[in-house]
């Protein structure tokens, strides 16, 4: 998990502190806490907090556009494309860049000839300290895929900028985490 301050005010307390907790559902993809909370004023209250492990997300460049991959998303009940982006199984803490070599190559069989850091973010704040770290891969080789029983059903293509951004438009690409590393992207003057 990535290492987060403490949640502060202007003169330094914490917000909100943590006075007890308890685990209410646990899988071995996710743990849900329910915690009671402290705070600045003495009132109590209770947190729901979803602890996911920090996830990798991968933009392989390539040319003027990029390769994303396209698969049903159970919770909102579509398909949707996205940057290849994931964990380790049994929610184990994986070293970013090896991680990012291992879901790049698993979903898109891609291989990177360079790998570049760009950023850290978090993803759902609100309900969760899962984080991710986004990697821009060029230099890209094929290969074979290796993807988990879960992705089945993916499926990967090449989409110039424009076309990029016409799934957004369109409604075809809604994931958060690809919108920001998307902007991250742009920002460092790669996109």
């Amino acid at each position: 998990m990535h290492d987060a301050e403490e949640p502060q005010d202007a003169e330094g307390e914490p917000a909100v502190r943590q006075v007890g907790t308890r685990v209410v559902y646990e899988n071995p993809w996710m743990l849900v806490r329910e915690d009671d909370v402290e705070r600045l004023d003495g009132s109590r209250g209770i947190y729901g907090v979803v602890d996911k492990p920090d996830f990798v997300l991968v933009i392989p460049l390539e040319g003027d556009g990029f390769h994303l991959v396209e698969e049903y998303r159970y919770p909102i009940g579509m398909r949707t494309w996205s940057f290849p982006q994931g964990t380790l199984p049994g929610r184990q803490d994986a070293d970013p860049e090896e991680l990012a070599r291992l879901e790049l190559a698993q979903e898109t069989g891609l291989r990177a000839g360079t790998l570049k850091h760009l950023g850290f973010l978090h993803c759902s704040h609100g309900t969760s300290g899962q984080g991710f770290n986004v990697f821009v891969a060029s230099d890209l080789r094929a290969g074979e895929t290796d993807r988990e029983i879960e992705e089945q059903d993916m499926r990967q293509k090449w989409f110039s900028m424009d076309e990029f951004k016409g799934l957004v438009r369109e409604g075809r690409i809604t994931d958060d985490s690809t919108l920001a590393a998307f902007a991250l992207l742009t920002m460092d003057g790669s996109g």
